[in-house]
């Protein structure tokens, strides 16, 4: 990626900035993750899928659907967390075939033993970017994903699709999720902000 000083990086290169520093960064939360969610006896993983039911009973779709992750791995670990007694399959009024995974108590006092560390690595975090930068990068953060998504979903990218999407030699392809780090597929922080 060639940027001279004062030149204006095309889109390519936008592109495949965006995507290497969003890989990296989602190593980066996913090794403070693993370390965050330690006292509570989980891995980021584990944190993630039972953060996103903390607030109410969701189906494993709905969970990977919000997550972005496959449902295939959100089923495994819902399955790991029921065994360990952090979650619990309900009856799914909406589909017989779907069932609820919900918190249960063991799990609400697991991911309330991150709170700490968690609450003091953001206070440490806004404080090397400033409340207001802090605020900023994740709304950026949250319009290029919306954008990623949007242009996904209507499928805008490849050869030939929309204006000025060129595929032209060097360029990195469309960012595709990162891969998991550990055992358990689809890692992402915390749900609640890790």
């Amino acid at each position: 990626m060639s940027e001279r000083a004062g030149e204006v990086p095309s889109r390519q290169e936008l592109l495949s900035r965006a995507a290497l520093t969003v890989f990296r960064l989602n190593g980066q939360f996913l090794a403070v993750a693993d370390e965050l969610a330690e006292p509570g006896g989980l891995t980021a993983a584990r944190w993630q899928v039972l953060g996103a039911v903390l607030p109410e009973p969701l189906p494993v779709a709905g969970i990977a659907r919000a997550m972005g992750i496959t449902r295939q791995s959100v089923q495994r670990i819902a399955d790991l967390l029921v065994e360990q007694g952090l979650a619990e399959y309900a009856e799914n009024p909406a589909h017989r075939r779907a069932k609820l995974l919900r918190v249960t108590g063991a799990g609400r006092d697991a991911v309330s033993r991150i709170d700490p560390a968690h609450a003091e690595f953001a206070a440490r975090l806004a404080g090397e970017l400033g409340a207001e930068g802090f605020a900023e990068a994740v709304g950026a953060l949250e319009r290029l994903s919306g954008a990623v998504g949007a242009l996904t979903a209507a499928q805008a990218y490849g050869p030939g699709a929309g204006a000025g999407a060129g595929s032209g030699a060097g360029a990195a392809p469309a960012p595709a999720p990162a891969p998991a780090s550990g055992a358990e597929p689809g890692h992402r922080p915390s749900p609640s902000g890790a």
